[in-house]
């Protein structure tokens, strides 16, 4: 079972230590911290409805064991893929005349070490009503479910019997490979937008509903700013009423800058008691790449030193709450906010009217426009690729130079002035402003840890189809 998930932790709101971890299911360590952790990112930052359910997820980093660390009697515990952990919650408040608050607050969360925010999802989102409803019964066979699985494959199509269904589910060749629907293993019939009922998914795409052209409607047309400021590496504060609506974009966001590797730490719902709270948020300028999805309007005053704000929704004007005699501002209204960036590429106006005319339209037509969305800006990020590609193709030594007694079996070495002279010859199809602007964005692009993790992951592809030709 652990292959897939973890553990499931379920949690309570407790009226004198707020949100606890009050049982893992099936039994696992967890450490003071990572139980705390996990209790506050459970649980909304702040009162989202009188009665109702919502599902989001979050990212936390996994520490190393302490020396105190008390010794385990279970399984050890497997080691996470990247340094984190994993979390997709289902919370529930329900009405409760027997609890001073009057209503009661618990979630069942899902913890792995994969990051495929479709599928846990469309798992969670199945699990938890039934939890909720009929107990630890439920919980059980789950668990009993997973475990049949079959061992997770890179770029496998599963079958996965759970909860009297079955997920048909297509893993990604690597994380940092795309997952296009029109690639999807599924068949040419393949429609996401008549499949929401959570049998066919795409494992490391993002749950299409609700359609997440409705996180940035407020925000379209600044899109492309976005955009580049992902693929520049450029720290980006996300900010939006729900955990839900953060995750979400937060998953999405990170999804359009495949196949280039992620090479910065991501937070789809971050709280003010996460462990890395002062090493991500503090008065010195924000990490090289960072993106953190918060709720709290703690953070609009936190961080107004960080350079981009993207606030998640519809077009409001700022709200203003008064509490006992107290103004409560809610945090910024829905937009961007830029204090440095000035785009480098066009936008593509033909699409922006067909988005806004979207959205203003049926959910499908939102489904619809937001995978348009996510194929155009899909493509932009391969079509930033092909001018390097097509300059690594000429460091790849001949078959003469790997046949003398120096033997070259690598790339030969990467010449920013070579790649210049190559992109002067034969430049981007990106819609570029000018030949200046393409130079700068590049230029940019070459000094991110993004380009060098890429470059030596393309080092790595070319020295083993190389040794396989000896």
């Amino acid at each position: 079972m652990r292959q897939w998930v973890l553990t499931f932790a379920v949690v309570d709101f407790d009226l004198d230590l707020g949100p606890i971890v009050r049982a893992v299911y099936p039994p696992v360590y967890l450490s003071p911290s990572e139980s705390e952790n996990i209790a506050f990112s459970a649980f909304p930052d702040s009162l989202q409805f009188d009665q109702g359910t919502e599902v989001h997820s979050f990212r936390i980093r996994v520490y190393p064991d302490s020396p105190h660390t008390p010794c385990q009697d279970g399984p050890k515990r497997p080691e996470p893929l990247d340094g984190f952990m994993y979390g997709f919650s289902y919370f529930s408040q329900k009405r409760d005349c027997n609890s001073k608050r009057g209503y009661r607050q618990s979630s069942l969360v899902l913890l792995t070490h994969h990051q495929y925010p479709a599928f846990f999802t469309s798992v969670i989102s199945k699990l938890g009503p039934l939890f909720h409803n009929h107990g630890i019964t439920m919980l059980e066979t789950a668990c009993h479910n997973i475990a049949n699985w079959c061992s997770p494959s890179s770029g496998s199509t599963l079958e996965l019997g759970f909860l009297g269904s079955v997920l048909h589910v297509e893993l990604p060749m690597s994380i940092d490979s795309q997952q296009l629907v029109e690639t999807a293993s599924f068949g040419r019939g393949f429609d996401p937008t008549e499949h929401v009922s959570l049998i066919l998914l795409l494992a490391s795409s993002v749950p299409l509903y609700p359609p997440p052209i409705n996180l940035f409607e407020a925000s379209l047309s600044h899109l492309w700013s976005v955009w580049e400021c992902l693929i520049l590496c450029e720290p980006l504060l996300v900010y939006g009423p729900s955990p839900s609506m953060t995750s979400q974009a937060v998953w999405w966001l990170r999804d359009l800058i495949r196949p280039i590797p992620l090479a910065a730490d991501i937070r789809p719902y971050f709280t003010i008691h996460d462990r890395d709270h002062a090493l991500l948020v503090n008065k010195s300028p924000p990490k090289v790449g960072l993106v953190i999805g918060v709720t709290n309007p703690f953070f609009a005053k936190s961080c107004t030193h960080w350079p981009h704000v993207l606030s998640v929704g519809r077009k409001t004007r700022r709200k203003v709450i008064a509490r006992q005699g107290a103004t409560v501002v809610t945090g910024p209204c829905a937009g961007w906010t830029t204090k440095t960036h000035r785009r480098y590429i066009s936008k593509d106006r033909q699409l922006l009217k067909r988005l806004e005319k979207a959205c203003a339209s049926s959910t499908s037509d939102r489904m619809q426009a937001s995978l348009e969305l996510r194929r155009h800006f899909c493509s932009r990020t391969n079509a930033v690729l092909v001018p390097l590609n097509r300059y690594l193709n000429t460091l790849i030594p001949s078959p003469a130079e790997r046949n003398t007694t120096l033997g070259l079996r690598r790339l030969k070495p990467f010449s920013t002035a070579e790649f210049f002279l190559s992109l002067r010859s034969s430049p981007s199809a990106l819609p570029f402003k000018s030949p200046s602007k393409q130079r700068e964005f590049y230029e940019k692009w070459l000094r991110t840890p993004a380009f060098g993790l890429w470059l030596a992951r393309q080092e790595e592809v070319v020295q083993d189809a190389l040794r396989q030709k000896i």
